[in-house]
């Protein structure tokens, strides 16, 4: 196992489940220093056990918050600055799928929840910690988007605006920030076996059917499977870890290449 994060500071968030988790195991085990934040406490700790089963020395905040709240981000970013004293690398990654259903069906409210979290969560959590980075003249951010970023996903409008609008924040930031020798990017994953996928299987399947609708869902991709969530995590490592810090304000799907397909 390389060492590349020895002595770097990652902040996650929506670390306490899925690509949250599996990124801050990644890192873990490549000597990082992280401070994951979440919004729910008991994932938080899961996360930890599972770190330190793999990485017993790990240097680890744990920080509750909700990521659509602009003072509860600030407040972690200066948690995390305080604690570790800089912010090397940021995955900014907390996001909700909402509630299916066609555009003229969809409940505004939910539409509203899915926009604080996926969109507004990720610009601010980008608004506190560029000033960290710039000021390092440092760094590397990884924006979660979606291949819902990239394309169109059935009764998903809330969702697929969230993770377009990121992807176009992503390449503004990207165009702003390179200067100051800072790398931002945002990554487009497909159906990966998370929680959240799984609840949107049960969503189109029911209960118990999901498992048939999944089968379904993965026999149209070029690998015929879904996604793990090591391997985003292996990816998000990648852009974060100062191996890629010519790749700036890009999207890149981790899909098995079923959004080049017609």
């Amino acid at each position: 196992m390389s060492n590349r994060f020895a002595s770097k500071v990652v902040v996650i968030t929506g670390a306490g489940s899925g690509l949250g988790r599996a990124t801050a195991l990644e890192l873990a085990k490549e000597g990082a220093k992280l401070s994951l934040i979440d919004l729910n406490e008991a994932s938080l700790v899961e996360t930890q056990n599972q770190i330190k089963a793999v990485a017993p020395n790990a240097e680890l905040l744990l920080l509750t918050a909700d990521v659509s709240n602009e003072e509860a981000v600030k407040q972690y970013v200066e948690d995390s600055v305080k604690k570790f004293g800089r912010i090397d690398g940021f995955y900014n990654n907390a996001g909700i799928e909402g509630k299916q259903a066609p555009t003229a069906e969809y409940d505004s409210n939910v539409f509203d929840k899915v926009i604080d979290i996926n969109l507004k969560g990720v610009f601010y959590g980008m608004k506190y910690v560029l000033p960290v980075m710039k000021e390092q003249q440092s760094g590397a951010i990884v924006n979660v988007a979606s291949v819902g970023g990239i394309r169109a996903v059935h009764n998903q409008a809330a969702y697929v605006a969230s993770k377009h609008a990121v992807a176009g924040m992503t390449k503004n930031a990207a165009i702003e920030y390179g200067q100051y020798n800072l790398s931002i990017n945002a990554i487009a994953p497909g159906a990966i076996m998370t929680d959240m996928v799984v609840g949107s299987l049960k969503q189109i399947g029911g209960e118990d059917g999901w498992e048939e609708a999944g089968k379904a869902f993965v026999s149209v991709n070029p690998k015929k499977r879904f996604g793990k969530p090591e391997e985003v995590g292996r990816l998000v490592a990648f852009l974060l870890s100062g191996e890629s810090e010519f790749i700036n304000g890009v999207v890149i799907p981790i899909d098995g290449g079923q959004s080049n397909q017609y």
